[in-house]
């Protein structure tokens, strides 16, 4: 059974204030709270504020100016490019993709999906799983999950890669249409199982890409869990799909 671990408090505080950077209440070029600020704020001991701190310097929002403190950098360019993960997530031609389906099958809605797709808890619900490389080395987990319903009359049960993106595939046989894409993206820790497939040191956190794809009247047909073994950050944007 798998189990959702929470984001330690420092990786929660630091998706608070890069939240606090995305909706301009720290605009670049501002210096942030000292130490002392954030820690009588938000009742946290030092230690924990100063690591929230450095892994926001780590990933870019963040940096140190030697006697005027700790200045807004604003969004890191890594973040500009995140549009492209669920793109790719509805679109991936799995039998080119550089990795392998590592699961195919019917499993328990695991509880922040259930809510996207709009059933039940416990729900059993297909999952298709792929684990992308590079030179060897896992970069992405990336798992789909779909109605059981939406999934009748098509190939989506069946272990063989797609030769098509899954967008392509539900299209063409469900005769349904994708109107737009919300993703959500934080930090948690991973279960053993995604910490073992990532190659991911004890305790280290992982990037989450919720990508809940939907058609026109805002049902959503697919929703894909993607980590990735980088970046912390908390950002949600929905753009339409030409």
């Amino acid at each position: 059974m798998a189990y959702e671990v929470a984001a330690p408090k420092y990786v929660r505080l630091a998706q608070t204030l890069q939240g606090r950077i995305e909706d301009g209440t720290y605009p670049p070029g501002s210096r942030v709270p000292s130490e002392n600020q954030l820690v009588q704020a938000f009742g946290m001991s030092r230690p924990t504020v100063v690591r929230a701190l450095e892994l926001l310097k780590r990933d870019g929002w963040l940096e140190s100016r030697q006697g005027y403190g700790t200045i807004v950098r604003g969004r890191p360019e890594v973040i500009e490019r995140k549009n492209q993960r669920g793109r790719e997530a509805l679109e991936r031609d799995e039998s080119a993709a550089p990795g392998r389906l590592i699961e195919v099958g019917q499993v328990p809605v695991p509880p922040r999906v259930a809510s996207y797709l709009g059933v039940p808890k416990r729900t059993k619900v297909l999952v298709r799983r792929l684990l992308v490389e590079e030179d060897g080395e896992p970069v992405e987990l990336s798992s789909s999950y779909f109605p059981a319903g939406l999934a009748e009359g098509t190939d989506l049960a069946d272990s063989t890669p797609l030769a098509e993106g899954l967008r392509a595939h539900l299209e063409a046989r469900k005769k349904v249409r994708f109107d737009h894409v919300t993703e959500r993206v934080s930090a948690r820790m991973p279960s053993d199982e995604e910490a073992d497939l990532l190659a991911l040191p004890k305790g280290e956190p992982v990037l989450s890409v919720l990508v809940v794809a939907c058609d026109v009247s805002g049902q959503a047909l697919q929703v894909t869990d993607v980590l990735l073994p980088a970046d912390r950050q908390e950002l949600e944007d929905t753009y339409r799909l030409g």
